[in-house]
């Protein structure tokens, strides 16, 4: 798969991560979208490295879906974590 279409699965599952964590993002839309991109992208080299789940050439793999998913859903939630409510707190 080429760059490109690592930045459009990383487009796809911080959108789906986004979906299934529902709520305010201190960074937005943006935020969210490169949350998605970076979780797709160390979601594949997890796959790849430990879970000896070679990076597929498809992009239709289920199981670089689910890891470019997971890589987003964990990284939002450390998001979340290190810099959420921090809208709130403004107000």
């Amino acid at each position: 798969m080429t760059i490109i279409g690592w930045i459009i699965l990383g487009l796809l599952a911080g959108a789906i991560a986004k979906f299934l964590l529902p709520g305010r993002d201190p960074g937005g839309f943006i935020g969210t979208t490169l949350i998605g991109i970076a979780g797709a992208f160390i979601g594949g080299w997890i796959s790849s490295r430990w879970l000896d789940h070679p990076i597929s050439k498809d992009f239709y793999d289920g199981a670089t879906w689910a890891a470019a998913i997971g890589g987003s859903l964990v990284l939002l939630i450390i998001y979340r974590l290190l810099f959420g409510n921090s809208r709130s707190a403004r107000r």
